[in-house]
């Protein structure tokens, strides 16, 4: 499929793959794609930027490569790695053989046959679907060094692999980075990114991407639920609830067969939404039934 022809034909696509963008984020997802730029995504864990990803890959129909980073990735990781064992039997063969060509095995066993490829390698990689989507997912988890390897390999979209040498994408593929903010990512590096920061929705947004992704929900429900996440993100928690959680508590609320909120269904279900202990005793109990009586009094009719 073509990329889209504006930034309302971006909003378009990702909504029918059931994504609520936002004219800020549809803005600078345009531009990444016209300018062939890499787009940085910026914010607090599960307000959607993985999904952005997911999202345009399924809407303009391309494979979807992801390298979840993590603390220690270097960069042969993320390119390329030899299958030992399946060298380590081919030499055992030759020599049960007798094949005394070394020069030849080597060759063999450094050549396509035995090249695991890892995420930026694949991404390198011609797609009769055109260019793929390359999700560099929580950069911030990774060091410098691999910042560095990362923002040459981003500048001209090729690898080097010493036994074959550079591969070059023949299209560059659509990159999108994110980061949770852990610490902060090398201003080179963003440089050469479309930045966006990631906010947490507003309630009405928020209602949107609910009805998207739990229409089963009937609205009564959708808003209590949504009040109530967003109320607690008010709270002194050490992980404030994403999306991601708004969803799965609605998911959970609907498997239960709850129509409304009550501090006794919330105290069943706090697991579905916070993720830490200290923060579920924070709100369990008095404070869960304050919450919801507050939401109450801010849903209710004028």
């Amino acid at each position: 499929m073509q990329k889209p022809q504006s930034i309302d034909e971006v909003q378009a696509q990702l909504a029918g793959q059931d994504y609520v963008c936002g004219r800020a984020l549809g803005t600078v997802a345009f531009l990444a794609l016209k300018l062939g730029r890499p787009l940085f995504l910026e914010g607090e864990a599960g307000t959607g930027k993985t999904e952005i990803a997911k999202a345009l890959a399924a809407a303009l129909n391309r494979r979807l490569i992801r390298l979840q980073c993590y603390e220690g990735l270097d960069a042969a990781s993320a390119v390329y790695e030899w299958n030992f064992p399946a060298q380590m039997i081919a030499i055992r063969t030759a020599e049960a053989e007798g094949n005394a060509d070394r020069d030849l095995l080597r060759r063999e066993l450094f050549g396509p046959d035995y090249l695991v490829e890892r995420p930026l390698l694949q991404a390198m990689r011609p797609d009769e679907h055109g260019a793929p989507v390359l999700l560099i997912d929580e950069i911030d988890r990774t060091d410098e060094p691999f910042e560095a390897f990362l923002l040459e390999a981003l500048s001209d979209y090729q690898v080097t692999i010493p036994e074959l040498g550079t591969i070059a994408a023949p299209e560059a593929p659509i990159v999108i980075l994110t980061s949770n903010r852990t610490r902060e990512v090398h201003d080179a590096l963003k440089r050469r990114c479309l930045y966006h920061w990631v906010d947490y929705p507003d309630f009405t947004r928020e209602i949107e991407i609910l009805h998207a992704r739990a229409p089963e929900a009937t609205e009564t429900l959708s808003r209590e639920v949504v009040a109530f996440v967003q109320k607690l993100r008010t709270e002194d928690l050490f992980k404030k609830p994403g999306v991601a959680e708004t969803i799965d508590w609605a998911k959970c609320l609907l498997a239960l067969d709850v129509i409304t909120l009550s501090p006794q269904v919330i105290a069943d279900t706090l697991g579905a939404i916070l993720k830490y202990q200290d923060d579920i005793q924070r709100i369990q109990g008095g404070e869960a039934k304050r919450l919801l009586d507050e939401v109450r009094a801010e849903l209710a009719p004028a």
